[in-house]
């Protein structure tokens, strides 16, 4: 079985904002599937699906970013997930806008929701796709920048990221493992 969180804010204020590009990511993965969230008890949405006989889980943690391990931790344990299980789609500041980054492990960089979920598994080795949303622009917080949707001059640039995010977990969900994804996904932008 296999884990793929999205990370974001739930609510339509959040929808189509910087930080909600994790959910941006999971539903394109769970529309290519044919899956479909539900709501469940580990304060999650959770979609279900099939690849080559193994169960594939995506998920939406809806206790708002910073507490993203709220969910997460809870879920892998009910499922009887490891880490290496896990893989986790999310912004990231520090990558120019449109950058994508497949990584095994790491720190939380500063993010709150990987803060969060690092501080409920206990580790920090787990893959992680992530995200270039940039920096914010001068004279904004990185509050506003991250809860902000993207200039629609920037839609374009997005657009394709999240295409290659979706293709990076359809990849690892074949028969393809994380070193190969690396050097698949990390090469091309």
């Amino acid at each position: 079985m296999k884990m793929i969180v999205g990370l974001g804010n739930p609510g339509r204020k959040y929808e189509k904002t910087k930080h909600n590009v994790g959910f941006m990511t999971v539903d394109r993965v769970a529309e290519k599937f044919g899956a479909t969230f539900k709501n469940n008890a580990f304060e999650a949405e959770v979609a279900e699906f099939f690849v080559n006989g193994e169960k594939v889980l995506l998920v939406k943690p809806q206790t708002f970013m910073n507490e993203s391990g709220r969910a997460v931790g809870p879920l892998l344990t009910y499922f009887g997930l490891e880490a290496e299980d896990l893989l986790v789609v999310y912004d990231d500041l520090d990558l120019e806008l449109g950058k994508l980054r497949l990584r095994q492990k790491g720190s939380a960089g500063g993010h709150n929701g990987m803060k969060s979920i690092i501080s409920h598994l206990g580790r920090q080795d787990f893959k992680r796709i992530k995200i270039g949303i940039g920096r914010p622009p001068e004279k904004m917080t990185v509050v506003n920048h991250v809860l902000s949707p993207f200039a629609k001059e920037d839609l374009s640039i997005i657009e394709g990221s999240l295409q290659k995010a979706t293709e990076a977990c359809e990849f690892l969900l074949g028969s393809h493992d994380f070193t190969q994804a690396m050097n698949q996904f990390n090469v091309q932008n």
